[in-house]
């Protein structure tokens, strides 16, 4: 009883604070008036955008600079000079930022994919385009003109791929950037006058340190970044992306299998060349609807191999299909209720999302042919697979109140035949001032599974209702973070169309850091900070505690070391196990084509298969070289030993490893490679088990991107296995090809 009186406290000081904050908003951080919105000109005028600046329009545009260093060092002045120009006409923006160095041998710049150079010099233009300070767009590219782009909101950072041109050049005193992002691409407020839009545009200056060069000063007590962006305005007359897009695609697979390892015979299993369509529109001004029919959801990035020995846990992996990406920001949530790797195999499906006024929108409906499965736990969740069709339909929605207040609700449901799950809800986030934060988030679900699933999974049978409610608050300034979170599900709680694979527990956590910073030297931050948990199922029985030192070191040579000391105790399956336990990790870059990280973990650990104390040894190197602007390899191995009795129990190796070649910013070929190779102990099991498994895939790739949805990909996969009987044997090869084509109106 004694334990819950703590959630009691917690929940009631959380109450306080809610009341407080009434009074708060009322006395915000006394500030200065922000300066009037800078006009940007509207230029009709001729322009190629080839990284050159030679055109009468930039002679007339707004011309700006990048006057401050915003990290590592605070708000000083700049080390490198930058000037940016920016006008508009009808149809697009433009940037132009010459980027002054004064030793352009040490620029460092390589032909990427797309999204991947974060190593380099590059430069980022962040627009708030709704000007409503929780959510922008940042398009950014490398001095060879390699494009990344994305959305920045309060809570993290969402994929969004746009269609827009930029170009990139290296010369004597430094490089240029040149950039046209059509107004089809954004989205923003509708209004026949001017706009005003936010903006902060930022250089990254990778030398010893990796220097931010910033348009506007940092507080970094501000808890927000879209509200310290410089105003702009403009744009008069424009309209936003009312565009029609098709997307014809067509994907063409053979398979081969052999079906009798390890000699056995090829035989070819699939053969299929597919059509399909996918179609967006700008439904509104701000709503975008898209549809798909037959849609190739085959991932040309294979997920990095983890280890998923004595994990009680499923493992999450990444999301990393166009169709469930672009726009993933509108349908974020605390819990992680939509979760779109659950949809395996969609035979087709509709979207809708955009932003009206202070209302955000998302919804997307998908039938799948195969129903994927989480059957959760207070501690371990199991999995199952089904071969038959569901439906899945996903409703988020928000809207903004001021300037610092969200409400949102959340519907998921998922059906088939005697099976549905139903999540709904509500949620909040308040900034009380520019420190202070409350977000939190009530959920009920409704699940009755089919009679295969509650014979041959142990799940209840009839209706299961559940629910959880997580509320969180953070405090933050220049030096100090502090935060506090309370969450409590229930045992009978589903999100099928999720990823809560931990129910039945109620849980206090918090934590507070404190950090140095220097501006200059060779060390610009060291943090120390410390943090604890506890947990308990909802009949009260204990399940974890924790009480964990942390360090945080930042320096010369782009160094990043955290050393993470952990006491735990932890009770699985009604015995107490308690444990020490540390973690660390390192990354550097020494030189400008060479960059390693090691991260460790050693200490005790729970055998959760056998039900004992043990111990383990977790590394894990890996190492990325550039050769030149065009080659680049990259390898990591992860290697685990755990002993249990003082002898082994197993061990595990995963080695990954890839070199990619860069024919121009456009295309690329690619090898990747996995091998992943478990040793057993057999005598140190309670149960039978196979004394060794391997495997190994590797794929071929050639690609041709000329924008992100107009590409062409042809390639090679094939995997092969092995155990205590015979040697790696491949079990299966496939070629595959696919060609799509943005056809926009």
């Amino acid at each position: 009883m004694r334990k819950i009186q703590k959630f009691e406290l917690f929940l009631a000081c959380l109450a306080l604070f809610l009341a407080a904050g009434a009074s708060l908003d009322a006395q915000q951080d006394s500030r200065p008036s922000p300066p009037p919105p800078v006009d940007v000109p509207r230029i009709e005028g001729k322009i190629v955008v080839d990284g050159r600046l030679d055109e009468l329009a930039w002679q007339q545009a707004l011309r700006l600079e990048l006057p401050f260093e915003t990290d590592p060092g605070e708000n000083i002045p700049a080390l490198v000079k930058t000037v940016v120009l920016v006008f508009h006409d009808q149809d697009n923006i433009y940037f132009g930022l010459e980027c002054f160095d004064p030793e352009p041998a040490a620029i460092r710049a390589r032909f990427a994919e797309r999204d991947q150079f974060d190593a380099d010099d590059l430069i980022n233009i962040n627009l708030d385009t709704f000007n409503d300070e929780r959510r922008n767009y940042f398009l950014g590219c490398n001095p060879l003109g390699v494009q990344r782009d994305g959305i920045e909101t309060q809570g993290g950072d969402g994929s969004w791929d746009g269609i827009w041109n930029s170009a990139g050049r290296i010369h004597e005193r430094g490089y240029t950037i040149e950039i046209a992002i059509p107004f089809s691409t954004l989205q923003f407020q509708r209004s026949s006058g001017p706009q005003v839009w936010g903006l902060d545009i930022s250089r990254w200056y990778p030398r010893s340190q990796r220097h931010r060069l910033g348009l506007v000063k940092i507080d970094r007590s501000n808890n927000s970044y879209q509200n310290q962006f410089m105003k702009i305005k403009g744009f008069a007359g424009i309209t936003p992306g009312k565009s029609i897009e098709i997307v014809p695609t067509l994907t063409g697979i053979k398979t081969d299998v052999r079906a009798d390892l390890p000699d056995g015979d090829f035989a070819n299993v699939s053969k299929k060349l597919d059509p399909g369509l996918t179609v967006k529109w700008g439904a509104t001004a701000n709503l975008t609807f898209s549809g798909t029919v037959n849609p190739d959801f085959s991932q040309v990035e294979a997920d990095s191999r983890q280890l998923d020995i004595n994990q009680p846990f499923a493992l999450f992996y990444q999301e990393k299909r166009p169709f469930f990406t672009e726009g993933a920001d509108f349908f974020s949530s605390p819990f992680r209720a939509i979760y779109t790797r659950t949809l395996r195999d969609p035979v087709w499906g509709l979207k809708l999302s955009g932003k009206e006024g202070a209302n955000t929108v998302g919804a997307y409906f998908v039938q799948d042919d195969l129903t994927n499965l989480i059957f959760p736990g207070s501690q371990g969740s199991g999995a199952a697979s089904l071969d038959r069709l569901s439906s899945a339909l996903v409703l988020r929605y928000k809207r903004d109140f001021g300037s610092q207040y969200t409400l949102g609700a959340l519907f998921t449901g998922r059906s088939g035949d005697d099976y549905a799950n139903r999540v709904y809800g509500f949620d909040g986030v308040a900034r009380f001032s520019n420190r202070d934060k409350v977000s939190f988030q009530f959920l009920g679900s409704s699940t009755r599974y089919p009679n295969e699933v509650v014979s041959g999974f142990g799940q209840p049978a009839g209706t299961l209702g559940g629910r959880a409610f997580g509320a969180q608050y953070e405090h933050q300034t220049r030096r100090f973070y502090f935060y506090a979170e309370y969450d409590d599900v229930s045992d009978l709680f589903r999100a099928d169309l999720g990823f809560m694979p931990r129910v039945n527990y109620r849980e206090l956590e918090g934590g507070f850091s404190y950090k140095w910073i220097r501006n200059q030297g060779w060390w610009s931050q060291i943090q120390v900070g410390s943090s604890f948990e506890y947990s308990e199922d909802q009949e009260s029985r204990f399940l974890f505690r924790s009480n964990s030192l942390n360090f945080f070191f930042r320096g010369a040579m782009q160094t990043y070391f955290m050393f993470y000391a952990h006491r735990i105790l932890e009770n699985y399956q009604g015995r107490n196990f308690p444990r020490w336990a540390a973690e660390s990790y390192l990354q550097m870059q020494p030189v400008a084509n060479l960059q390693f990280s090691l991260s460790a973990h050693f200490g005790d650990r729970v055998d959760y298969e056998n039900v004992r104390p043990g111990r383990s040894f977790q590394v894990n190197p890996a190492l990325l070289l550039n050769v030149g602007r065009r080659l680049a390899f990259q390898i990591d191995h992860n290697y685990e030993k755990m002993n249990v009795d003082g002898r082994e129990l197993y061990t595990a190796n995963i080695t990954q490893g890839g070199a990619i070649f860069h024919l121009n910013a456009r295309t690329y070929l690619r090898a990747i490679v996995q091998y992943v190779d478990y040793g057993y102990n057999v005598a140190n099991y309670t149960f039978p088990i196979d004394p060794e498994t391997k495997h190994f895939f590797s794929q071929l790739l050639f690609s041709y991107k000329l924008n992100p949805r107009t590409v062409l990909f042809l390639g090679y996969t094939d995997n092969a296995q092995g155990d205590q009987e015979y040697r790696l044997a491949r079990y299966n090869r496939t070629i595959f090809m696919k060609a799509s084509y943005s056809w926009q109106m």
